[in-house]
């Protein structure tokens, strides 16, 4: 039985159909997430379902089971700010809370009554107790402060007024609470806003557990990947729904999209077939003919018409240094960093090389900005020396944009950052990053913060900087953008071999990324700065999974990715000193060369591999098996193209089952295969 169902919703906002006929539904324990572009109307839906605000339905229905409880995140973080931290998290259990003080002023009453009335108070203090232990009594203690640790907030903020909190601490305060209320439905928006990479590994190890309903908002794949197992997407006021996590749903709407154009190209082409006919004929002999099928065609296009697939507009990033610079982009030797005796980093040595993309992530406030300022020579460190290399032009965003002139507007931000200063020229420039229209002409002061940072990505873009250091770059952008300014990163740390008429050679851009979103790390960066809010700092070669896969500590483990109970830990990298880099140079692909030691680590698994069934198969039957399953996979990619079977969750299910499978057999044997032509 469902326990939420949005039924044929209608919500409009003056003339704007925000939501036109949205169907949702949750059954009890079911993890869903939904997606869209910013401003598209998720938030809006759930505070429909909530209740929240005087907004009411134009059309259709929300129904939620009978009984069941619903906990919203709301944005405003309703709280006393009177309380401690401490105080307010232990709200969260308000109904416990009051039995306690029942509790406490029936044993005060026991104390001065006799005879029959101290046999009456302590039946109730019994049925008290027994209330308590239900609700999970005394236990509570620890699994508010369990929740509070997990969510970054550390015993020393206990003791904190709410009033004098952060916005970040207040947000992870009404976070804590929402979690620990345990509804049964959790309607979540964004939680993970300010959350550094622990407090994600925990959220996401807290509602892959969680055994009520939950419907996520997030812009955080990584999140969406491992939490939820079908995802809803809301695209212009409807919505669609995919099974599986955000992986699946990517690789699902590619195919509806592909399935949506094939069906819109045939149908032109058999309209204009149609059209070309009566076009001939209209006005000879078959006119009449003409004529009537004209009727016809008019109301098969008005009845069954197929709209082109829509793809979402997303930012034109192209990002091109103008000058090579050194080949060593930066160049640190034994930086150490601190503060009234603590530590932020010591004995630091790295190199950093053209076309290079490092990550830097840890606690928020390890000193990663700081490390930043010391490794580009802009804050003096306490020992050793930072510093650029030659001809080497540094371009910055900043999570905080503290340097906008807020009454300017979008155009009058973007036309000192194009070549000749002119005002079509900066317009042109605002609509390659979707600002159209008047909003070309709102001043700063009053856009989103996703707005803002489109607006300074648009003037970064224009300069030509061949280092980039991104602060949070994803933190306020959709997740097409997102992925847009992965691709376009990429692109700017590899050098082209074409010659632009500009004279601009394609040189290859260095890339600095400070961020707590793991999918960008994971897509983006080839190596990291791990802090480990301890004074440690790592210099590590690799993607984001591959640390994870080498280290165990706790600060930054990946829960999602590490061993379970009962299963053997992955091989571990070799280690090193604490800020060292490895030795080994380095490719100028994605990856980096491996070491001697990762090169034979590498090489036992395959060695492994070629120990099994496939090594014991002739080489017709080896190739006959190959050929065999990748004919069934590619005949797998064509069924579910099928409109029929796209509709069909079960059998997309069981087909996706099927093709993971194969693939998994299809992986010994190519690599057998390659073994023997080597």
């Amino acid at each position: 039985m469902a326990l939420l169902s949005v039924a044929n919703v209608v919500f409009n906002y003056g003339d704007r159909t925000v939501l036109d006929g949205v169907n949702l539904t949750v059954d009890a324990g079911q993890h869903v997430g939904l997606v869209g572009r910013n401003g598209c109307g998720k938030s809006t839906l759930l505070k429909l379902i909530a209740g929240v605000g005087n907004n009411k339905l134009d059309e259709g229905q929300i129904q939620l089971a009978r009984g069941s409880s619903v906990g919203y995140l709301h944005q405003d973080h309703d709280m006393d700010l009177s309380r401690t931290l401490r105080e307010e998290a232990g709200h969260a259990f308000a109904e416990l809370e009051a039995l306690h003080a029942q509790l406490e002023q029936c044993a005060i009453d026991m104390g001065s009554a006799q005879g029959d009335a101290l046999d009456k108070l302590m039946q109730r203090y019994e049925k008290l107790e027994e209330q308590m232990t239900a609700r999970g009594g005394y236990a509570v203690d620890h699994k508010i402060d369990e929740t509070l640790h997990g969510l970054g907030l550390t015993d020393d903020m206990f003791k904190i007024r709410c009033g004098d909190l952060s916005g970040g601490q207040r947000g992870r305060l009404a976070l804590g609470k929402l979690l620990l209320s345990e509804p049964d439905i959790l309607l979540l928006d964004e939680p993970t806003n300010h959350l550094d990479i622990a407090g994600r590994v925990w959220l996401e190890q807290f509602l892959a557990d969680y055994k009520g309903a939950v419907v996520l908002i997030s812009h955080d794949r990584w999140l969406l990947d491992r939490v939820v197992s079908k995802i809803y997407e809301l695209e212009d006021g409807e919505m669609v729904e995919y099974p599986g996590n955000y992986a699946k749903f990517r690789e699902l709407r590619a195919l509806r999209l592909e399935d949506q154009r094939r069906a819109y190209e045939k149908q032109q082409t058999k309209i204009k077939s149609e059209q070309g006919f009566i076009d001939k004929f209209r006005a000879g002999q078959r006119a009449k003919q003409a004529q009537g099928r004209q009727k016809l065609l008019d109301r098969y296009k008005r009845d069954h018409l197929i709209e082109p697939p829509a793809e979402l507009d997303v930012m034109k990033l192209n990002f091109s240094p103008k000058a090579k610079g050194n080949e060593v982009v930066i160049d640190a030797e034994g930086l150490s960093m601190g503060y009234e005796g603590k530590p932020l980093f010591a004995d630091l040595t790295m190199n950093l090389k053209r076309g290079e993309r490092l990550g830097v992530i840890g606690p928020n406030g390890a000193g990663k900005s700081t490390l930043i300022r010391c490794l580009l020579g802009q804050q003096t460190p306490t020992a050793g020396v930072g510093k650029l290399g030659s001809q080497i032009d540094v371009g910055f965003f900043t999570q905080t944009h503290e340097h906008l002139d807020l009454s300017k507007t979008v155009v009058e931000y973007l036309r000192p950052f194009t070549p000749l200063e002119l005002e079509q020229q900066a317009r042109d420039l605002a609509g390659a990053f979707l600002f159209t229209g008047q909003d070309q002409d709102k001043p700063l002061s009053v856009l989103s913060g996703g707005e803002r940072a489109r607006a300074v990505m648009a003037g970064l873009m224009n300069q030509g900087h061949n280092l980039l250091v991104l602060d949070e770059p994803t933190n306020h952008l959709d997740i097409p953008s997102a992925e847009r300014l992965e691709a376009a990163m990429r692109a700017f740390t590899t050098a082209s071999q074409s010659y632009s008429t500009a004279g601009n050679q394609g040189h290859a851009g260095t890339l600095i990324v400070i961020s707590h979103d793991r999918m960008l790390l994971e897509e983006l960066v080839d190596q990291l700065l791990v802090f480990d809010g301890r004074g440690n700092v790592t210099h590590f070669l690799g993607t984001y999974s591959e640390y994870v896969a080498s280290t165990q500590d706790s600060v930054l483990v990946d829960a999602a990715a590490s061993p379970g109970p009962g299963k053997p830990k992955k091989d571990k990298k070799p280690s090193q000193a604490p800020g060292k880099r490895q030795d080994g140079n380095k490719n100028r692909g994605d990856r980096p060369a491996k070491t001697a030691a990762q090169a034979k680590s590498k090489a036992k698994p395959a060695a492994k591999k070629r120990g099994g069934a496939a090594a014991k198969l002739s080489q017709a039957k080896l190739e006959a098996e190959i050929e065999r399953i990748e004919g069934r996979i590619e005949a797998i990619g064509f069924e579910m193209m099928d409109p029929a079977i796209f509709g069909d969750g079960d059998k997309m299910k069981s087909l996706q089952h099927e093709r993971d499978t194969l693939q998994q057999e299809l992986g010994p044997l190519e690599t057998e295969w390659t073994e023997r032509a080597g």
